[in-house]
């Protein structure tokens, strides 16, 4: 099982940009997948989850400026961040039941 996660960058406070986990080796369509970030110096921590059904949960602070959503056509799960903030930087995860992807770094600054 591969978890690969892409789409950060650089983007100015306000800005967005959209994360993409691409899944393989599994069956995708039937698992829920979470995003976690990790800002520096800080614990991991939960971002925002979607069931198989396409129900959606979200960390206090992302509410309203994020979306996840996923496509089991193509094994994918996004997270669009809009409205981005200082403290939004870090390395954000994808996670699948014990399968972690290797990280895609969000940098917010101006």
């Amino acid at each position: 099982v591969q978890l690969q996660a892409s789409g950060g960058g650089l983007v100015q406070p306000g800005g967005s940009l959209r994360l993409s986990c691409a899944a393989s080796g599994i069956i995708f369509s039937t698992k829920s997948v979470a995003w976690y970030r990790q800002a520096p110096g800080k614990q991991r921590e939960f971002v925002a989850s979607i069931t198989s059904r396409g129900s959606t949960n979200y960390e206090d602070s992302v509410k309203g400026r994020f979306t996840c959503s996923r496509d089991n056509a193509k094994n994918t799960v996004y997270l669009q961040m809009n409205s981005l903030k200082y403290e939004d930087t870090a390395v954000y995860y994808c996670n699948m039941q014990r399968y972690w992807g290797q990280g895609t770094l969000v940098t917010v600054s101006s």
